[in-house]
């Protein structure tokens, strides 16, 4: 069954935002969890340093390969917009609001 521009437009216009903001959201807890991982090893008496570096190597592979996730979803998401300005002629100039009432906080701090 044929899906409407306008239908998949604002399907998109929920979609993208919501997943730019999740894998923020992602990006925020795996340094979080490196934090905490760096400070036990510092403050626990009796653990080698050596014992929780291959742990912070794996957390900071995790923080590198989710900065590129999100890199390649905002690439992503100009590709969407250009497409929408092709296709169907809209006029963007701004994209919508974040899906969640946090994003819609953090992006008037932007």
């Amino acid at each position: 069954m044929p899906v409407s521009i306008s239908a998949m437009t604002a399907r998109l216009e929920r979609e993208v935002p919501d997943a730019e903001f999740r894998i923020d959201d992602a990006l925020v807890a795996v340094s979080t969890l490196m934090t905490s991982v760096v400070t036990a090893r510092r403050d626990i008496r009796g653990v080698p340093a050596v014992e929780g570096q291959a742990t912070i190597q794996l957390l900071a592979k995790a923080q590198l390969a989710l900065a590129g996730v999100s890199g390649d979803v905002l690439r992503a998401h100009g590709h969407l917009v250009r497409i929408g300005k092709e296709t169907a002629g809209y006029d963007l100039h701004e994209c919508p609001e974040f899906a969640s009432p946090a994003g819609r906080q953090l992006h008037a701090v932007a």
